[in-house]
């Protein structure tokens, strides 16, 4: 049977007495949640901060921004034209077109539209070389002197730059807006279009192009012969040229 061993201090505690427990070290004094809080979040937000700043993530501007992507097919030919004109002068011209749509009983802030646009194209002049008459084209029997008669210069089509076109104020009625949220060309700028090819084409009539044309057509014609040994050059545009029995011989 084995021995028990008694110590001073077991001596000295009363029967039925637990021995007092050994003094515990007073735990740290945790920081309340709510004061850690912004700490926290002061953290994450440099850690985002800093992943932005070296493009591991997008920004807020990156998430708002739109992006662009060109999904057009490739460009169909769909003829080819073969054209003898001489292109001798071009005009550029500008017009504000000022549309207005309203209703009869209605006040425009209910049925109406006013569009205010800009538009930006040009207007060229040219001599169609390709319909000189029979005869047209005559020279002596020394090749010193040629007579040419051409049609009279005119106006191409006038040609919309949609990068100076633009427009710059809509405005509509409530009807028109209604109208046009279940429309599926809302922003349809054809008329005002045509109605600024329609000035241009109208200012350019008036501006002298075709008057400009012949006379820089002339020009480059007696530079061009005068290269070849011709010493008279002369050119007569709208004219019927005569029969080449009684003004030279017709070049071949």
């Amino acid at each position: 049977m084995p021995e028990s061993r008694t110590t001073p201090e077991s001596r000295a505690q009363p029967a039925g007495r637990r021995p007092p427990r050994a003094p515990r070290l007073r735990a740290a004094r945790r920081i309340p949640w709510w004061l850690g809080l912004p700490v926290a979040l002061a953290v994450l937000v440099a850690l985002l901060a800093a992943l932005v700043r070296v493009d591991l993530l997008p920004g807020p501007g990156d998430l708002l921004d739109e992006k662009t992507t060109d999904r057009s097919g490739p460009a169909l030919l769909r003829s080819v034209r073969d054209l003898s004109r001489y292109q001798a002068a071009e005009g550029n011209f500008q017009v504000v077109v000022d549309l207005d749509k309203d209703a009869a009983f209605l006040p425009d802030s209910v049925r109406g539209k006013r569009t205010l646009y800009v538009g930006a194209g040009t207007v060229p002049a040219y001599v169609d070389l390709g319909k000189v008459a029979d005869g047209g084209v005559q020279v002596n029997d020394d090749r010193t002197a040629a007579t040419l008669w051409l049609p009279h210069a005119r106006l191409g089509s006038p040609a919309l730059d949609p990068d100076r076109s633009y427009a710059v104020t809509k405005q509509r009625g409530i009807l028109d807006r209604l109208g046009d949220f279940f429309s599926d060309n809302p922003n349809d700028e054809r008329e005002v279009n045509r109605l600024a090819a329609q000035h241009i084409a109208a200012a350019a009539r008036d501006a002298g192009l075709t008057t400009r044309a012949e006379r820089n057509t002339t020009a480059m014609l007696e530079g061009l012969l005068h290269s070849l040994g011709f010493g008279d050059v002369t050119v007569h545009y709208g004219r019927t040229p005569p029969s080449s029995a009684n003004s030279g011989k017709p070049q071949a």
